[in-house]
């Protein structure tokens, strides 16, 4: 016999082993990267993209005439060339008494909304309501701040804000994105 050692045997399991373990891996990183690519499209476990759809709440119109479910924000601008207004001219003009004057105004509205037929539905199935909120409005403003554009862009924005306001309060949700002057006398 001699002296010299014999090589090491090789192990015949070891290149499996690493075959299995790449696969393992492999599959692993596949299935992380599937998760990861949901969750930054904000698409969870259960499959939802945002909140889930209500049948009953509003949906947005897009201008090619889709529609896309969004909960309904009041205030929070929406891209008018992305989404198609529709617009309702109310009826009635109204009149009130301005506050400290013994002047009046009188104006003629339309609204606006980005949001399908349920919006204006509402609006007209609450009108009494909502005409009230309006007037109210009206009552509480200065004769000469009203004069002004500046004081105009205030009041359709205190309008917009009553009419949203009384539309939460009796369905759950606002909707309009505008006030629109018709008419607008002051005397």
């Amino acid at each position: 016999m001699s002296d010299e050692a014999e090589p090491p045997k090789a192990k015949k399991g070891g290149s499996v082993r690493k075959i299995a373990l790449i696969a393992v891996g492999g599959l692993v990183l596949a299935v992380g990267g599937a998760f990861a690519g949901m969750y930054a499209a904000g698409v969870g476990i259960g499959g939802h993209k945002g909140p889930p759809e209500d049948p009953d709440r509003p949906r947005l119109i897009l201008k090619d005439g889709g529609q896309q479910y969004a909960e309904v924000t009041d205030g929070a601008r929406l891209d008018p060339r992305r989404y198609k207004a529709s617009y309702y001219n109310i009826e009635q003009n109204f009149t009130s008494n301005m506050r400290d004057s013994d002047g009046f105004v009188q104006l003629g509205i339309g609204v606006s909304t980005f949001y399908d037929h349920r919006v204006l539905d509402a609006l007209k199935d609450n009108e009494i309501p909502v005409r009230s909120a309006i007037l109210m409005t009206l009552a509480a403003q200065d004769s000469f701040a009203i004069t002004t554009p500046e004081g105009r862009k205030t009041l359709q924005k205190q309008l917009t804000d009553a009419i949203n306001g009384v539309l939460k309060q009796k369905t759950g949700y606002g909707g309009i994105d505008n006030v629109y002057f018709t008419s607008f006398v002051i005397q």
